[in-house]
């Protein structure tokens, strides 16, 4: 199934390279991860390997086969006749061969084999789900392009940039317990710690709704008379 899979998600990171190579937003899923708790992909492997075991028990039957007339020709060499030891011989041989050419129909990596076929027939609508719904996160959140750490292992990822479970929720998959965790390791990243600081030295600083200032004090108007003495004073002292 690895052929098929690796195929696919080369051809979504290539897909999704769509900005100039300097201004690419990097993002990254663990498709093993989706597979696993996709329903849907449990159920189609479930079937493929249904269908393997079925080809892997009739090639156990030809090599049972094999090892029985291997087993006469050795018992009987001396007191077989050069016909009956041609007859076996033949029989031997075309044995090897028949089981031979029914493994490389079945399984050969290097010719369109059966089992190619059936993983793009079973697997092939699911993995088609699984690259449709990369492609909306991906669009959302505004990535160029997304790494699959199942195949390409990465020295260093933080987990801010982490679609997987975003992807497993447009998929209709339960991943509260999984977020969680996410959120533990985006927390515990220093790099993160160093992001949010330099975010909130940038926010801009406004006055502050709860404080006002003090209006100053209202002037009292005095009457003054022409000699300059205030008149309310004036009349207080005569009383």
């Amino acid at each position: 199934m690895n052929k098929y899979f690796v195929v696919t998600l080369k051809l979504l990171v290539f897909l999704l390279v769509s900005a100039p190579l300097f201004s690419q937003r990097t993002g990254f899923i663990n498709s093993e991860m989706i597979r696993n708790k996709l329903p849907d992909a449990k159920l189609a492997e479930q079937r493929c390997q249904t269908v393997v075991d079925e080809w892997k028990r009739e090639l156990k039957s030809m090599e049972d086969k094999e090892e029985s007339l291997q087993f006469e020709i050795r018992k009987n060499r001396l007191i077989w006749s050069d016909t009956e030891k041609q007859k076996a011989d033949k029989e031997l041989k075309d044995l090897q061969n028949r089981r031979l050419s029914y493994a490389t129909e079945k399984f050969s990596p290097s010719v369109d084999s059966e089992y190619d076929r059936l993983i793009m027939q079973i697997m092939g609508p699911v993995e088609e789900k699984i690259f449709a719904a990369v492609q909306e996160v991906a669009a959302k959140e505004k990535y160029d392009i997304i790494h699959d750490q199942s195949i390409q292992p990465l020295a260093y990822v933080n987990f801010r940039y982490d679609i997987t479970l975003k992807v497993l929720k447009l998929l209709g998959v339960d991943v509260s317990v999984e977020e969680a965790e996410q959120q533990r390791k985006i927390e515990s990243d220093a790099r993160n710690d160093e992001d949010r600081r330099r975010e909130a030295s940038q926010a801009p600083r406004g006055r502050s709704r709860g404080t006002s200032r003090e209006a100053p004090p209202a002037r009292t108007e005095q009457n003054l008379n022409p000699d300059g003495v205030n008149e309310n004073e004036q009349i207080q002292i005569r009383r």
